[in-house]
């Protein structure tokens, strides 16, 4: 799950800790364009503040006055839909058409958030199962393949790190990218046989393997939620990661270095028994092209090109459609269906 929906957890939490009501709205169903996705999450206290968001700010100005006055989910869990109509749409600043599900619930010790974060804590990936009678959750090993399903009578979300990244390297620019990778849902494992580097690895949350790239691919099991960058610019060890990665069903696989270098990589793999379309796979140079020289603003170029292949978007713009922008200036008060 995002990093903006742990905190969103986190902060549930802590305030029930302390003594507040808490109420947690997720989305579970949206029709049309909506500014955010399937599984966002919202917190909001008994006092009005809030944690997350489901919309750009319209859905939860109701919402808070709602809590506020005791009048949704105050004891048990409950659904409530913004949109229906294109007038109902827009006045909730959605976009032409636009309909949100979410289901909101009180968060009490029957929650289960605790249990939950100390799981994402430990980097598991967990499915709760939350009963829309009492309101009480069930934890569960979740799958790379789960996702959110709510059948009117139980909510089932998935949590924890949905993705995988495998870094080749354990360099200064493969930290940058590690940091940064966890906070987009990522689970990363850094590889590095050499002791000059893992030895010196000590970055919290981030594991380190000292085995052989091919080999830790090859148990990976690597799937279509799964990405390889190579980072050390040593061809035993980079081209080695390669040979496995591109082979396998991981949505992007990419390699540091320059064009000559690359492509010097690309014959160098022809050698082996790799098709031309496994080669074809092969980002490299990796990342977006930005102009970026420093290792953070690499990591960034490299992250961007990532989300954009998760998202299937093929030729990646800076100029956002108009059609597609959510305006907040278009909220006015309205009173949605429960």
């Amino acid at each position: 799950m995002d990093s903006v929906d742990i905190e969103v957890l986190r902060s549930a939490e802590a305030w029930r800790r302390a003594g507040h009501r808490v109420t947690l709205g997720t989305i579970v169903k949206t029709w049309g364009s909506a500014p955010r996705p399937v599984g966002a999450m919202v917190a909001i206290r008994d006092d009005g503040q809030v944690a997350g968001s489901v919309s750009g700010g319209c859905v939860e100005d109701d919402l808070i006055e709602r809590v506020r006055a005791h009048a949704v989910a105050a004891e048990r869990p409950q659904l409530v839909t913004y949109g229906i109509s294109n007038e109902d749409a827009t006045r909730w600043g959605l976009p032409c058409g636009g309909t949100l599900e979410v289901v909101l619930e009180p968060v009490t010790a029957d929650t289960g958030v605790a249990a939950l974060l100390g799981a994402i804590g430990e980097q598991q990936l967990v499915r709760r199962r939350m009963d829309m009678e009492t309101g009480r959750s069930t934890l569960e090993p979740g799958r790379w393949q789960d996702v959110l399903d709510f059948d009117g009578k139980v909510l089932a979300t998935v949590h924890g790190p949905r993705w995988r990244l495998l870094l080749i390297g354990g360099g200064q620019l493969t930290r940058y990218l590690a940091e940064m990778a966890k906070m987009l849902d990522y689970h990363v494992t850094v590889v590095d046989p050499r002791s000059e580097y893992a030895d010196g690895w000590d970055l919290p949350g981030v594991a380190i393997d000292r085995g052989m790239p091919d080999d830790v691919i090859a148990r990976m099991n690597l799937d279509g939620h799964s990405a390889v960058v190579a980072l050390t610019h040593d061809p035993k060890l980079d081209d080695m990661a390669l040979l496995e990665a591109l082979k396998s069903a991981a949505f992007y696989v990419g390699a540091i270095g320059s064009k000559k270098n690359n492509d010097a990589r690309r014959h160098r793999l022809r050698d082996f028994d790799l098709s031309d379309a496994e080669i074809a796979r092969l980002r490299g140079p990796v990342g977006l092209y930005i102009g970026s020289k420093t290792p953070p603003e690499i990591a960034v170029a490299i992250l961007a090109e990532m989300t954009a292949v998760r998202h299937g978007v093929t030729d990646p713009s800076w100029a956002a459609k108009e059609k597609s922008r959510f305006d907040p200036s278009a909220c006015e008060t309205a009173t949605p269906q429960a």
